[in-house]
């Protein structure tokens, strides 16, 4: 089976590319697990001083694989429960990952490629990406990266997009934290080398602890997040079993609108 991920090293650089581009780098149980080691096992070498995680091809990811859906709208609640919790520790390996952590958004990113962005320390994003958190759309909420995107544009932009699911794009991204920076497609590499140069200039041990004392400060602990994590995986478990989550995800898979789309129609 081909990697759903590469990596690459340079000096003290690693580069995680989702490495999907056939379905826009969507998430799988095989990208969630070998993304979940590579996190690991980059976060414990003394060697990374840096972290930079994007997409391979136009896309930096589409979010959920529509077959892995698929799967998940047969499956129990339990089941739902422990695949929401196995997303929830990629995320939150990569929000606790002891180096810094820089996201070169290459393209568009929706659903749980939001949450991947709101997890890095930098977030680079090329102009023309949409971003979008629409599972309301599903009948669902966006409840496993919800800790993660709150924390990045405050809980005032989470309320509107959350409830709204409406795609914005790269300028508004920035606007509200998403991204820091918004760059032309051809400056995007630029950019990201001008913030490793800057990196560069910090103290390993420094980083490590100035990047701990700003999560601690803003009130969130690898303790703190796994148990909002244990809940809100627990929610997400309880929508997609019920019967607006099941209507919602059929009607997405199926191509026709849910049911109350059309009451309102």
């Amino acid at each position: 089976m081909e990697a759903t991920i590469r990596l690459e090293r340079s000096g003290g650089l690693a580069t995680l590319t989702l490495n999907r581009p056939e379905v826009h780098n969507a998430f799988d149980a095989a990208l969630i697990a070998e993304a979940t080691t590579a996190l690991q096992s980059l976060g414990r070498d003394r060697g990374v001083r840096a972290l930079v995680v994007t997409g391979a091809g136009a896309t930096f990811s589409a979010g959920a694989d529509l077959n892995w859906m698929r799967r998940m709208v047969q499956a129990s609640a339990e089941a739902n429960r422990d695949d929401a919790l196995r997303l929830a520790n990629l995320l939150r390996t990569l929000q606790f990952f002891p180096k810094p952590t820089l996201a070169r958004v290459n393209g568009s990113a929706y659903g749980g490629g939001v949450g991947l962005v709101a997890c890095c320390d930098i977030a680079i994003g090329i102009e023309g990406a949409k971003f979008a958190l629409s599972e309301v759309k599903l009948g669902l909420v966006p409840a496993t990266i919800a800790p993660y995107v709150v924390a990045a544009i405050g809980p005032r932009q989470a309320r509107r997009l959350f409830v709204s699911a409406e795609i914005f794009d790269a300028t508004e991204a920035a606007r509200i934290g998403l991204l820091h920076l918004c760059v032309a497609p051809g400056e995007l590499d630029a950019a990201l080398d001008r913030q490793l140069h800057f990196l560069a200039k910090g103290g390993p041990i420094a980083q490590h602890e100035a990047k701990q004392l700003a999560l601690r400060t803003a009130g969130m602990t690898l303790e703190s997040c796994a148990a909002v994590d244990a809940a809100n995986a627990g929610l997400i478990a309880r929508l997609r079993v019920s019967p607006e989550g099941q209507d919602g995800l059929g009607a997405f898979l199926d191509k026709h609108p849910p049911v109350w789309a059309q009451r309102s129609s």
